[in-house]
């Protein structure tokens, strides 16, 4: 679905990334590899049972003419988002934005067949324990968690450093804009104060208590992390 792909680039942060020259994107109609007079591009899974597969030949010489077009293959990752991939996160689009060439595999109705999975594919991600109907979905949201995190995307890159996930143990404190109150509901005064040295101290706090309220998982983690550092130290 190149329209979709088109779409999202078009109305989000990855469309400034093209025009400041720090991404470029090419994205590519398996259908222009497809097979016979009607473009065949998938067929009935082998052994039964319900559902299409994206066939091999297609995705082979599509990804075949991908890879030699590439000016440093060497650099390369070549991802197929699947829920049978490692859970995506701010690691993994930390550890993929490092990389001169990322090719990502949208998969499409029960599978892709498998030997291109053992040919081609580097890296499976899963973006959650469930499925959506098209892996343009997931993939947008692989790139798009990648991209922001290449300097000249974002005007201020220092925001980054404060997002959730960022240091790996805590989510990020909430945040106020004009009006300071609207319907008996006002700003913390500490953040009307304009003492920076107290307003820093009150968002490590809230950082801490929204990653211990919310995301308990993710403050164990914390903990877990901190009491080794303890250790070594």
């Amino acid at each position: 679905m190149p329209d979709m792909i088109n779409s999202i680039i078009e109305q989000s942060i990855l469309r400034k990334a093209i025009e400041g020259d720090v991404v470029k994107f090419d994205v590519v109609d398996l259908r222009d590899y497809g097979l016979g007079n009607y473009k065949q591009i998938d067929d009935t899974p082998y052994g039964g049972g319900g559902g299409m597969i994206l066939m091999a030949e297609p995705l082979f010489a599509a990804l075949d003419q991908i890879i030699n077009n590439l000016k440093d293959g060497n650099n390369t990752k070549i991802i197929y988002p699947s829920p049978q991939g490692r859970l995506w996160s701010h690691k993994k689009a930390m550890e993929n934005s490092d990389f001169k060439n990322l090719i990502f595999i949208c998969g499409h109705y029960k599978d892709i067949d498998q030997r291109v999975i053992d040919k081609y594919v580097t890296n499976e991600y899963s973006i959650g324990d469930y499925v959506v109907t098209n892996g343009e979905v997931p993939a947008m949201i692989m790139i798009d968690s990648i991209v922001r995190l290449i300097p000249g995307v974002l005007n201020n890159f220092d925001s980054v450093k404060t997002d959730s996930f960022f240091s790996g143990i805590e989510l990020d404190a909430p945040y106020y804009t004009r009006p300071s109150e609207i319907d008996n509901l006002s700003v913390p005064d500490v953040l009307l104060s304009g003492d920076h040295e107290k307003i820093n101290k009150w968002r490590k706090n809230e950082r801490r208590l929204r990653t211990k309220n919310k995301r308990p998982d993710l403050w164990s983690k914390r903990t877990k992390k901190l009491d080794s550092l303890e250790d070594r130290s």
